[in-house]
């Protein structure tokens, strides 16, 4: 093993365990000095299992389920936007920069406003959606590269077409079931239950099954079509399988959280600065709970006078980030 590898190894296994360390003590902060600040003893004496009354509630029911469907929906969220980003060698190819979150969105607000769809329904209409657009993407960018700007081009297309038709959608729909939608557009945590949360664990689970099969697919993926083949890997099935797993990871998040804005943008870049080498798919799903677990400490004390949703926390920090990549990637002349 050469020395720059063996450094490379360290380094992650140290960010790694800063990230866990970040992680834990978001997760600690939250839960002790959330909105409404609890006595050290009480919150203890309720993680030991004691009733407590008042302190029970606020955790059991309130600041635990969105803390544990904030690091699910984060993972997923992370895991989805760096398997886009590595495999399209683009940081601006997320899910939610180039439509396809906009896709799982659309396909969530018809099936909440217009179907009354909740559970694993709106599992199931977010994935749809996610998928639909994902293939309709990669058809329009089919003749140039697949993996090249073309497919950001027309993602992002297709997503400025997607927020018309959500604007459109909201318009026509009841007035309490449009305000239910553009809250649950804000994504936010608030809504976080337990049955969610084993929702959100059970469907994120299931479709990881399939995540070291398609890590280890990407990384013959990124040696060229032609060395793929070659290789004997079955390019285009490999390709799938990629999409469905990378959309299936930002699509569930996205039917029980809403979208939170620039996770999946910022998890993968932020691992690849952190080890100062390619995109970790294992360190940007932790990089996600981080990011949402952070987001929803501030979202909670920020100011006190407002509950703010999660997604403006995130999305407040995402687009200065937007803005310097698409600034640096044209000072490179390889802007997307």
């Amino acid at each position: 093993m050469s020395a720059s590898v063996a450094e490379r190894r360290t380094r992650t296994r140290d960010m790694t365990w800063l990230l866990v360390v970040a992680l834990l003590l978001g997760s600690i902060a939250y839960i002790f000095a959330g909105r409404d600040r609890l006595p050290a003893d009480e919150v203890l004496a309720v993680l030991a299992g004691q009733h407590v009354p008042g302190a029970s509630f606020i955790l059991l029911e309130d600041r635990l389920p969105r803390l544990v469907v904030g690091i699910l929906a984060g993972a997923g969220f992370g895991i989805s936007g760096s398997l886009f980003q590595r495999w399209l060698g683009n940081p601006l190819a997320s899910p939610d920069v180039i439509g396809i979150g906009y896709g799982a969105a659309t396909a969530s607000i018809v099936a909440l406003i217009y179907v009354g769809a909740t559970g694993w329904g709106l599992n199931v209409a977010a994935l749809l959606g996610g998928l639909g657009v994902a293939g309709l993407i990669y058809w329009l960018s089919a003749s140039g590269s697949r993996t090249g700007p073309r497919l950001i081009l027309a993602g992002l297309a297709i997503g400025a077409m997607l927020q018309a038709l959500i604007q459109f959608l909201l318009t026509q729909a009841q007035l309490n079931a449009a305000a239910d939608a553009i809250r649950w557009l804000a994504g936010s945590l608030a809504p976080s239950t337990w049955p969610k949360a084993e929702i959100l664990a059970i469907g994120l689970g299931l479709v990881g099954l399939l995540l070291p099969v398609v890590i280890r697919q990407l990384k013959v993926l990124e040696l060229g079509d032609d060395t793929a083949a070659a290789l004997g890997l079955s390019v285009g099935r490999s390709r799938l399988l990629l999409v469905f797993v990378a959309v299936a990871m930002g699509a569930i998040p996205v039917a029980v959280t809403g979208p939170l804005a620039f996770v999946a943008f910022l998890a993968g870049p932020i691992t690849a600065a952190l080890t100062r080498g390619a995109i970790n798919i294992g360190m940007a799903a932790l990089t996600g709970a981080v990011i949402v677990t952070l987001a929803n400490f501030l979202a909670a004390n920020l100011f006190a006078e407002l509950s703010l949703p999660v997604g403006v926390i995130t999305g407040a920090f995402g687009a200065p980030f937007l803005t310097w990549v698409l600034m640096r990637a044209n000072k490179q002349g390889n802007g997307g």
